[in-house]
């Protein structure tokens, strides 16, 4: 592919948690080239959990992250640097699973739920569920910190926890294993900015174009995953990053994902999306309820709109 006209690859080190289902326009990126297209090099770096991939960020270990965007507008009314600049996902392709003898959601009072963060992401869309069915947290029931998706469902096979939020394709198998799917999260929240794409104030200012070149990229990429008529070059890349040896499992999840509207054009963060995902910070006590105007502030769309 022809490259922008400076043909010194500028490198972004990409910092993620499990850079799992939700990256898979980054993988696709990566194997149409786009990122040498646009004279970039990226050096992955899988970080392990949500909070480490921020901290790296934050302490200049990363320059950008793919991630849930609760911690970089905790750390904008904290008056710290990170700010969001571009969406990454905004469904919720998640569905709360739980062990076979639990039928309801009311039948999770006094149970345990796994999620990878208290702070963050699952537990976050896990309380707003419960809460619409009366199930409030602290109270009716427990966290406990079972690590990402696939911990999650090892921890929910071997009867560490009694339910976990899983996204697809992972809710699919556990319903075919005779797990019980007894919510959906998207029914409850239908837009919401699920992941972003984050950094700190002044890298980004320092590095605009690199940062342009990267979203222009990934926009392409958006493009291309989102067209049904390339199925066939991407349900390999999600199974490479998801299900691995099955294949059929791949394609139900990237369908479903797809068809969900996860992706978005342009990788625009909504006003629906942001407020959502602001109001939901202050009912779970992440965010002042006095704060909420200034957190929307934590979102730059200068650099989306120069794409």
């Amino acid at each position: 592919m022809i490259k922008d006209a400076d043909t010194e690859l500028r490198e972004i080190r990409l910092a993620g948690g499990a850079q799992g289902f939700n990256w898979l326009p980054v993988f696709v990126a990566e194997k149409l080239g786009l990122f040498e297209k646009h004279g970039l090099t990226i050096d992955l770096r899988r970080m392990g959990s949500l909070e480490l991939a921020t901290d790296a960020v934050r302490a200049g270990d990363a320059d950008l992250t793919i991630g849930p965007p609760e911690g970089a507008i905790a750390d904008y009314l904290a008056g710290g640097p990170l700010r969001l600049v571009a969406a990454q996902a905004v469904r919720l392709p998640m569905a709360l699973v739980t062990r076979p003898e639990i039928m309801t959601i009311e039948d999770l009072k006094g149970k345990t739920i796994g999620t990878s963060s208290l702070r963050e992401g699952t537990a976050i869309y896990t309380q707003i569920v419960l809460a619409q069915h009366g199930l409030h947290y602290p109270g009716d029931y427990e966290f406990a910190m079972s690590g990402i998706h696939t911990e999650r469902w090892e921890a929910l096979r071997k009867g560490e926890i009694d339910c976990a939020p899983q996204p697809a394709p992972w809710s699919f198998l556990a319903e075919d294993n005779g797990y019980n799917l007894i919510a959906r999260v998207h029914d409850a929240i239908p837009e919401i900015v699920f992941t972003a794409v984050f950094g700190c104030e002044g890298w980004l200012a320092a590095n605009r174009d690199t940062v342009l070149r990267f979203l222009r990229a990934l926009a392409e990429a958006y493009d291309f995953a989102n067209d049904p008529a390339n199925e066939d070059f991407c349900v390999p890349v999600f199974q490479s990053i998801t299900t691995k040896d099955d294949p059929d499992l791949a394609g139900r999840g990237f369908a479903y994902m797809r068809d969900l509207g996860m992706w978005p054009e342009g990788l625009e963060i909504t006003p629906t999306a942001l407020a959502t995902t602001v109001d939901l910070m202050v009912q779970t006590g992440l965010a002042d309820a006095t704060h909420r105007d200034q957190a929307l502030q934590a979102f730059d769309k200068s650099y989306l709109a120069d794409l």
